[in-house]
C-alpha cells in the first residue's frame, strides 16, 4: 500500500525543485547570486523560486506575499 505524502513533505520537494532550476541558471551564467544579474526583476526563474520558499513557510494556506 502506498503512502500519501505529508502536505510539508509536498512544499519542501517544490522549493527543492526551484532551487534548483535557480541555481542552475546562476551556474549558467556564471553568477554567484542573482542580486547581480540585470534579468532580476522579471525573471520568472527567480519569481518562481521566491514563491516557492513562501508557499513552503505558510504550506499552501495563502495569502499574499510582495517586496
Amino acid at each position: 500500500m502506498s503512502r500519501q505524502p505529508r502536505s510539508e513533505d509536498r512544499w519542501q520537494k517544490a522549493l527543492e525543485i526551484k532551487m534548483q532550476e535557480l541555481q542552475r541558471c546562476q551556474e549558467e551564467h556564471g553568477l554567484r547570486s542573482c542580486l547581480t544579474c540585470e534579468k532580476i526583476l522579471g525573471c520568472s526563474i527567480r519569481n518562481a523560486y521566491v514563491n516557492a520558499v513562501y508557499e513552503s513557510m505558510n504550506k499552501g494556506r495563502g495569502g499574499g506575499f510582495e517586496f
